[in-house]
């Protein structure tokens, strides 16, 4: 299975948010869209960088004024992206090694989709049920 294939399940709805912007307004982003990460962009198509909710915790632990902080203080600026033709096995080992649990999806430079940890999960489950499914009714007759 492609990431083409997680995204046309999920959908291409990437939330982006820029370097400039502060945490209190990156911890609202987060909130309101119901997503642990967001891509940092300055125009919404290029990866600046990426900044998830580990990232915050980091942050306010020992710093008074968390707050005012800006997200390109935070924000991981070394990427790991995958594009539409990429296997799910592979996404799921650089994950894995990588310790990352969001991946940009990106097409000649622009950013077309985001992939999570429970993005890949589901899309697994959803191959294993089927295999599942399908090797009954073969055993079935």
């Amino acid at each position: 299975m492609k990431i083409n294939d997680v995204l046309r399940g999920k959908g291409n709805q990437v939330v982006t948010i820029s370097p400039e912007a502060t945490v209190t307004e990156l911890l609202a982003l987060l909130a309101e869209h119901n997503v642990g990460a967001v891509v940092v962009s300055g125009d919404g198509s290029a990866v600046n960088g990426i900044v998830s909710e580990r990232d915050v915790v980091r942050l306010l632990h020992g710093t008074p004024e968390a707050g005012d902080v800006r997200v390109s203080a935070i924000m991981t600026e070394q990427v790991h992206t995958c594009g539409p033709d990429d296997l799910v096995d592979h996404l799921m080992r650089l994950m894995t090694d990588r310790r990352i649990r969001h991946v940009p999806v990106v097409v000649d430079g622009a950013l077309t989709g985001i992939v999570s940890i429970g993005d890949v999960v589901k899309t697994r489950i959803g191959e294993l049920e089927f295999e599942r499914e399908q090797l009954s009714n073969y055993i079935s007759g």
